[in-house]
């Protein structure tokens, strides 16, 4: 089975191809590699062809490291048809990669219900398990349900809060104002000690991922007009992703001076960004990203119980990788360390977030 890489320039029929396809990603949106190229990696789209048919899609970052190496990562990728296709997407990449190219990373885009007996597969064909880029953990919704049944499904404290938020007057929906969306963001990383990319990153993500077939939006929860809550989404096909977001704490007191009750804002925004995904045919809401290991002292695991009050439903997305040339091994290792360089400087911690 021979598969051949396209190269194409054009974003409205690249895009036109992963939404579409059947196994398929936000991340292998144009308008992810965009942002992308804030960083100072460079993107390549390719269609996966096969006897003139295509049959996948495939956005490749290429990375560089030291001088006389790269490494080639597909976010969330490839889009395909089947699982079937990957042993031949190997083959595809060898042929079109550069000398300097020493190892690929693919996420393939099919979740793995983490339960008990659930075994994850640790290779296709050449490609073999390895760390993951993105997230691996996390928590989805099928949004297919009605309505009445996602909120019967919601924690018993999700459904008390939401209520609440609506009561108090709350509201939740897509909203333009990207400056208190940046507020919030910036106000959660530098609580919980995160990093965080370049503003034009995100500006660029909001900017491109709109403008090719795909969606990137904002979604902000407001009480008494200030924005509390909120998170950015990046949509292709039949789902949503829930990349960047947090909450801010409300300082500000009535006219006798008492705190203003707590409006359950969060709460508000997971409940409505649901509904505003299944409003607009979405199928799946990725929540995006819950810890490997549980650790009650961590931030993360606060946002772990968060996620899990609005659904139960626990995935794993495997990352597998593929040898391009001898030195890959080496570099590998190189990038475990580098990471863990990064986590100690960050927060004081070798552990990764998630």
């Amino acid at each position: 089975m021979r598969l051949n890489l396209v190269e194409t320039t054009d974003p409205r029929v690249y895009d036109d191809a992963v939404r579409n396809l059947p196994i398929t990603s936000a991340l292998q949106g144009w308008g992810y590699g965009e942002a992308r190229r804030q960083l100072g990696q460079t993107p390549a789209r390719y269609l996966i062809q096969q006897e003139g048919r295509t049959v996948g899609a495939l956005q490749l970052i290429r990375k560089r490291l030291v001088p006389g190496f790269s490494t080639l990562y597909a976010p969330r990728g490839p889009a395909l048809e089947s699982l079937d296709l990957l042993p031949g997407v190997a083959d595809a990449v060898r042929r079109v990669a550069r000398p300097t190219d020493a190892l690929l990373k693919i996420e393939p885009p099919v979740p793995f219900l983490a339960a008990e007996g659930v075994a994850l597969p640790e290779a296709y064909g050449p490609f073999r398990r390895a760390d993951t880029e993105q997230p691996e953990h996390t928590i989805v919704a099928d949004l297919t349900r009605s309505e009445d049944e996602l909120f019967a499904g919601l924690h018993s404290m999700a459904r008390r809060n939401v209520r609440t938020a609506q009561k108090l007057g709350v509201v939740a929906g897509r909203d333009d104002d990207f400056d208190a969306f940046w507020e919030i963001f910036t106000a959660t990383n530098e609580r919980a000690q995160l990093g965080a990319f370049p503003r034009e990153y995100y500006e660029t993500m909001l900017r491109e991922g709109n403008a090719h077939g795909g969606e990137a939006y904002i979604v902000l929860s407001r009480y008494q007009g200030r924005a509390l809550a909120g998170g950015f989404f990046l949509a292709m096909g039949k789902g949503t992703y829930y990349l960047f977001g947090g909450s801010v704490r409300d300082d500000r007191v009535n006219e006798d001076g008492s705190p203003l009750k707590d409006a359950k804002a969060p709460d508000a925004f997971y409940w409505n960004a649901m509904l505003d995904a299944k409003q607009r045919g979405y199928e799946l809401f990725d929540f995006w990203g819950i810890p490997r290991v549980l650790d009650e002292s961590k931030h993360s695991y606060g946002v772990f119980k968060m996620k899990l009050k609005f659904s139960e439903q626990r995935v794993w997305y495997p990352a597998y990788d593929l040898n391009l040339n001898p030195a890959a091994p080496a570099i590998v290792k190189a990038l475990r360390w580098r990471k863990t360089q990064n986590n100690l400087r960050k927060r004081g911690s070798a552990d990764d977030v998630l």
